[in-house]
């Protein structure tokens, strides 16, 4: 699926590719969402949603409602995409609402901060997984997993760069790997809770009384697992009856991944108090030690498959989005070589390698809980602008065509909710990641003016001849001239 999406991108740019499948069922639909969003967030996210809910019963009804915000989300992505069918996604949105800059900035966040730091948290994550096994009882040395995490990700932009076809043929066989450990997990949990393990839902609220901030950071994490739920926007042309079947895809995706995160939380808390699982370095494997004694290895290594399948999964989506940076660019708002395509492999290359450079960097100085903070903050302050577009075009574009129309107040809905969990964290536990991140964002500006709204020409005599050297090093051209 995600090879018939980038396959199709490229088809629009007159990319000689061969062909595929032209068009995404119901079911496919479906399994898109459910694959793309199951993968290192519940294996890493549980104990911090713990951490911050304080107890059982308030951690499972907040992974329960990040569910919820991810169904109402994807319906107001629904009619945003099916309203502006231009590639590009939220770029186009932030376009037609709020005019270049908001969409310049979109632009550049997601370059520099949002694909990169996603990239990192789980290539991380794979990290720790597959770490963890050689130090029984300790936590793997920093040093280890990062440069494990390098690893990876050198790993994951070498098969990508080399052939799209080989990236989906690994994406397929992870994406079983981590459908079978999700089951495993959960069937484990149902027959433990049949013999009467449930210690851990008795009186499961007490002791619980989380901080306004706490929630917000629990939020964070339990959406960092649901993160993708925006991703079927990005193949709207390619799904057979839109107007019927996106909609049906979120409203039974997004729910059968919440009711699969809910199930592995249960079966988690059937064999590990709150304490335990606060300490476990791994909590999924801390449960197959417990539950699969004899086969206990297979947890960490599905776990390891799930988890880097997840980042060539991301990585192809990113791949994917090469047409934001095409249309980014073609507006002025990147430098072009980032939306340029391998003249002999026709994959994305130059921007692949910039997310993987971009990504290492990420993981040097940081933790994945810092990380999914960092990434979350800048994430949902963009999902709570695009649920803000679609209310502003309701009175400013009424002229638009509306296939789908969802009522106004889901919209409203995820942008207060949005405002929240931007705002939220800040005001109880002001960390310096936050402002980092809005810095970050921001420094934007300085470039806009200069090179955007002025369009200084000295600024182009100085990227040509970079771009044309980088051009050579990496056999690379512009997708419309690519023949």
């Amino acid at each position: 699926l995600l090879y018939v999406s980038l396959n199709q991108r490229c088809e629009s740019f007159n990319l000689k590719i061969p062909p595929t499948l032209e068009h995404v069922g119901l079911l496919s639909g479906i399994c898109l969402i459910v694959g793309t969003m199951i993968g290192s967030g519940i294996f890493i996210s549980p104990k911090s949603v713990l951490l911050y809910s304080g107890a059982v019963g308030p951690c499972l009804l907040i992974w329960a409602a990040c569910g919820v915000l991810a169904t109402l989300g994807a319906l107001c992505y629904a009619e945003l995409g099916t309203m502006i069918t231009k590639s590009g996604a939220e770029y186009f949105y932030f376009m037609e609402a709020f005019g270049p800059l908001v969409a310049y900035l979109y632009s550049w966040t997601t370059v520099m901060v949002l694909k990169p730091s996603s990239f990192a948290i789980i290539t991380l994550s794979f990290a720790e997984y597959a770490s963890t096994p050689f130090y029984a009882g300790c936590t793997p040395p920093p040093l280890v997993t990062k440069c494990l995490s390098a690893a990876a990700i050198f790993l994951i932009v070498g098969i990508n760069c080399l052939s799209v076809k080989l990236a989906s043929y690994v994406q397929n066989f992870f994406t079983a790997a981590k459908l079978v450990i999700i089951l495993v997990i959960v069937g484990a949990g149902i027959v433990l809770l049949a013999q009467g393990n449930t210690e851990n839902f008795s009186n499961s609220f007490d002791g619980a009384s989380p901080s306004f901030g706490a929630i917000g950071l629990a939020f964070y994490n339990g959406l960092w697992a649901y993160d993708g739920w925006n991703q079927l926007n990005f193949i709207t042309e390619e799904l057979k009856d839109p107007y019927r079947n996106l909609p049906l895809a979120i409203i039974i995706g997004i729910p059968l991944v919440s009711v699969c995160y809910v199930l592995v939380n249960v079966s988690y808390f059937t064999v590990m108090t709150t304490t335990e699982l606060l300490q476990s370095q791994a909590v999924a494997v801390t449960f197959g030690d417990r539950v699969l004694y004899p086969v206990a290895w297979m947890i960490p290594l599905f776990v390891v498959f799930s988890t880097f399948g997840s980042a060539n999964g991301r990585h192809i989506f990113s791949a994917c989005q090469t047409v934001l940076a095409y249309v980014a660019a073609r507006e002025g708002h990147i430098v072009k070589i980032i939306s340029y395509i391998d003249v002999k492999r026709y994959t994305p290359s130059p921007a692949l390698i910039f997310n993987g450079i971009i990504a290492i960097f990420y993981i040097i100085p940081a933790d994945i809980n810092t990380l999914i903070n960092y990434f979350s903050f800048a994430q949902w302050a963009f999902y709570g602008l695009a649920a803000l577009s679609l209310i502003v075009m309701r009175f400013t574009r009424k002229d638009l065509h509306r296939p789908l129309k969802v009522p106004i107040v889901l919209p409203v809905i995820v942008v207060l909710i949005s405002c929240y969990l931007v705002i939220a964290p800040i005001i109880d536990k002001p960390e310096l990641e936050y402002l980092y991140c809005t810095i970050f964002m921001f420094s934007g500006l300085i470039l806009y003016y200069p090179f955007v709204y002025r369009k200084v020409e000295w600024g182009r005599k100085l990227m040509r001849p970079i771009t044309m050297h980088l051009q050579l090093l990496m056999e690379a051209g512009p997708p419309e001239k690519i023949e």
